[in-house]
């Protein structure tokens, strides 16, 4: 488990104080900030605000976003009517006009 910073907590309870003061416990989240629970002195859960909690996944978001834009980006690169025909003619292919196709490749490369 990763080391708990206990300065980064508005507050920190135990289980059952959390359980029976849930009412201060979600102010203290709103208005101060995350507050600790811990059962048995081991930090369990974290109590945030909606506010915390969306800033949160916007950043995991983040990377996922730009990957997937990303992507967007290549799949319509590669989607043009060129490619398109291109692809087309190598897998409708005949066999003696692949064969042509990579003897003439291994010319040009070599």
């Amino acid at each position: 488990m990763t080391k708990i910073d206990r300065t980064a907590w508005a507050a920190t309870l135990g289980a059952t104080e959390a359980k029976n003061a849930f009412g201060h416990a979600l102010e203290t989240a709103i208005h101060e900030g995350p507050v600790l629970i811990t059962k048995h002195q081991t930090p369990r859960a974290v109590l945030i605000s909606v506010e915390k909690y969306e800033g949160l996944v916007q950043r995991q978001r983040g990377p996922l976003d730009a990957l997937s834009d990303e992507l967007d980006t290549l799949l319509d690169q590669m989607q043009t009517p060129e490619t398109r025909a291109a692809l087309d003619q190598a897998f409708n292919a005949t066999p003696e006009a692949l064969g042509q196709a990579a003897l003439l490749e291994a010319e040009q490369s070599g």
